[in-house]
């Protein structure tokens, strides 16, 4: 009986959890961290940046740097996590892709960087 009751009162418990709805897919390349989006067959999902060593928008630099952004790829079923690097084309499971911008750049001075990036993905 004690068991009974236990499983019972944890069904209930389930039962009244929310589930997480994920974030919706957009169509057009661009995305920010978290939010997916179509880059042909593939669903990307920027994660987290993993460095940014682009010279900054106002600022002159000898070096232009650069972008490493922690991405989630998805194709029909398979998926994967990356480090995509700005500028530079990555060929998984036969389908090229590639990291072509983050908006607005740096700003020299401004730490954290501007934390409403929008990154856009190309098919290669």
């Amino acid at each position: 009986m004690k068991h009974i009751i236990l499983f019972t009162a944890a069904l209930g418990l389930a039962a009244c959890a929310t589930p997480i709805a994920p974030a919706p897919v957009r169509a057009d390349g661009l995305a920010t961290i978290g939010q997916p989006t179509r880059v042909g067959q593939l669903v990307v999902t920027p994660q987290a940046v993993v460095e940014d060593s682009r010279c900054p928008i106002n600022a002159r630099c000898i070096w232009a740097g650069r972008l490493v952004l922690a991405t989630r790829i998805d194709g029909a079923g398979w998926g994967e996590t990356t480090n995509l690097t700005l500028g530079k084309p990555y060929t998984t499971h036969g389908v090229g892709l590639a990291l072509m911008s983050a908006e607005p750049g740096r700003l020299a001075g401004m730490d954290p960087p501007h934390p409403a990036v929008l990154f856009s993905f190309e098919q290669r």
